[in-house]
């Protein structure tokens, strides 16, 4: 396997774990309490990376992890939520899989990564598989859930196009980057969920078990390998990874909870998965650019030293 190829299977995971979500909070955790359950999702997963790596911002970065936690989290979460509540979950799945479509636009605005005609159908293709997976018939359309849904998408891409611009400081490592931005997004969520659902709910073992793996497992790990694969890989290969979370959710929802997976769906998840698998090929960074070009370069100096030194002993150079 390429380097590449295992940079991107392990930043896949972070979508198909997230995939999960439902599945969890549906059957292990408490109803209706969609900010708690954000805020146990992040800010205990930032606070156990905070403490693993001992290490806090620096100058700028202080406000660049508030920012980046706000967007990949702190506002994502809430309206994320808010969009599954006002829709259909077929209908917000649908509305937050135009990600990687805002994904290629900042990226050609803030990163310089030119779109190709690949990305761009591969990008629509996604969405349209998706929709085949999860939207049903005479699915009904709440405006605010729809504006919900299209900000926490905006959100979420906006965040990784910065994440990828902003890169992370010297000698500090991703573990540490992705502690920060949990944990400013927590305390984001913090406030707000207290705000608007009040105390925390009672909590049984099976709450607490569900919370712990939506914590760890599909937080703080997920995460990390987000934020990692988002420094190795273009903003629109990280993206357009996001279609397979839904594809694993209907998986899930068919093999664990005995829901219908018909050949539409099967379908949807094809061309959403081909999709995927076709933006991996994307165009190169500025800076990959930069690098291969560096190296043409230097391959070429080199050979025509190499020619020059045989001329030499030749006798013909002159």
């Amino acid at each position: 396997m390429s380097r590449k190829a295992a940079v991107v299977a392990l930043t896949a995971l972070a979508p198909i774990s997230w995939g999960s979500t439902f599945f969890v909070t549906t059957e292990f955790l408490p109803p209706d309490r969609p900010l708690f359950t954000g805020l146990m999702r992040a800010l205990p997963a930032g606070l156990l990376l905070l403490t693993l790596t001992r290490t806090l911002p620096k100058g700028a970065w202080w406000w660049k992890s508030a920012v980046l936690g706000a967007l990949n989290i702190g506002a994502f979460f809430p309206l994320l939520f808010l969009a599954a509540y006002r829709l259909p979950g077929g209908v917000a799945a649908v509305v937050g899989s135009v990600g990687p479509l805002f994904v290629v636009g900042l990226a050609t605005l803030l990163l310089g990564e030119r779109p190709t005609v690949k990305s761009l159908v591969a990008a629509v293709a996604a969405a349209f598989g998706v929709s085949l997976v999860v939207l049903k018939a005479g699915a009904a359309l709440d405006l605010v859930g729809v504006a919900a849904g299209l900000l926490s998408a905006l959100s979420m891409s906006a965040g990784v196009v910065l994440t990828k611009r902003w890169g992370r400081p010297e000698g500090v490592g991703a573990l540490a980057l992705t502690g920060w931005q949990l944990t400013a997004g927590g305390l984001i969520i913090l406030p707000v969920a207290f705000l608007i659902e009040g105390a925390p709910p009672a909590l049984t073992g099976t709450h607490l078990a569900g919370y712990a793996y939506l914590a760890f497992g599909n937080t703080a790990v997920s995460y990390f390998l987000w934020f990692r694969g988002i420094e190795r890989l273009s903003a629109s290969s990280v993206t357009l990874l996001g279609p397979l979370s839904p594809i694993t959710a209907a998986i899930i929802g068919w093999a664990a909870l005995g829901q219908a997976l018909g050949p539409v769906q099967v379908l949807g998840m094809a061309i959403a998965f081909g999709a995927t698998l076709a933006g991996q090929t994307g165009s190169r960074t500025p800076k990959e650019v930069t690098r291969v070009s560096r190296a043409s370069f230097s391959t070429a100096e080199q050979n025509r030293q190499e020619v020059s030194m045989d001329l030499e002993v030749s006798g013909v150079r002159r």
